[in-house]
């Protein structure tokens, strides 16, 4: 194997292929069904299981993608991040960690610069 496939690398690449498989089951179903995807996303079906498994492989990528960088950035409690998400939503807890994120990259520029 190429020698720059890491394991995290790998990881993100399984959870790729898991979500393009995961949604693309379902979006078959729809189109064989011949569904409303919009109507379904409202009424239940199989849209609403594909948007389901997309959403769910983009939190999983997240998450791995928040702990990870946070470590390599230094920043405490990265892992609360994916904690609080399960409390509130990984719609607001993703965004937030790329805004904090970007604060601890300013302050790393503002350093180097120093």
């Amino acid at each position: 194997m190429n020698k720059h496939w890491t394991p995290l690398a790998l990881v993100y690449l399984g959870l790729s292929l898991a979500g393009l498989a995961g949604t693309w089951t379902y979006n078959v179903v729809a189109i064989v069904q011949m569904r409303d995807f919009i109507v379904d996303w409202v009424d239940s079906g199989p849209a609403v299981s594909s948007l389901t498994v997309d959403l769910l492989i983009a939190a999983v990528a997240g998450s791995i993608l928040i702990i990870v960088e946070a470590r390599r950035l230094g920043m405490k409690r990265g892992w609360l991040y994916v904690a609080l998400s399960g409390v509130t939503a990984f719609a607001f807890t993703f965004p937030l960690f790329l805004a904090m994120r970007e604060r601890a990259l300013e302050t790393a520029r503002a350093k180097v610069l120093e």
